[in-house]
């Protein structure tokens, strides 16, 4: 059995969170299930790449989750004390080896390079890494 080699990539910071979610342990598991708006204030550098954004639009925001423990391999779902420890790849649990967020959200207000989003479980302070439209297989 041959060991891969540990490669390396580079992502940056087009913008960060502001939430009144503070406290990880108070966020809700899943947007759909109580989370307030949030705002994401990008970057001046990326202003451009904002062009076609639209307030209604569903958007794929993918974060990352700066305070996760990167060496969990395993978790119990949902912390759920009586589920079975679980590879934390079957699992949306923060804590794993690339500490990547996947919200999908609907953009509900834009004011120059914020944007007012919803509902977004993640908390204050976390950084965005990109922003992606939800594509409607309808929508060719």
């Amino acid at each position: 059995m041959s060991t891969a080699q540990e490669e390396r990539y580079e992502l940056v910071s087009i913008g960060r969170i502001e939430s009144t979610l503070t406290d990880r342990r108070e966020a809700p598991r899943q947007g759909d299930e109580g989370a307030p708006e949030a705002w994401i204030d990008v970057d001046q550098r990326y202003a451009e790449a904002l062009e076609g954004v639209e307030v209604g639009q569903q958007v794929l925001l993918i974060t990352w989750l700066h305070r996760a423990n990167r060496e969990v391999m395993k978790t119990r779902p949902r912390n759920n004390p009586a589920a079975a420890l679980t590879g934390i790849f079957a699992t949306r649990s923060p804590d794993r080896p690339n500490p990547l967020g996947l919200h999908r959200v609907t953009i509900l207000e834009l004011r120059g390079l914020r944007l007012r989003v919803g509902p977004l479980e993640a908390i204050d302070g976390t950084p965005v890494v990109d922003i992606k439209p939800v594509i409607n297989r309808a929508d060719g």
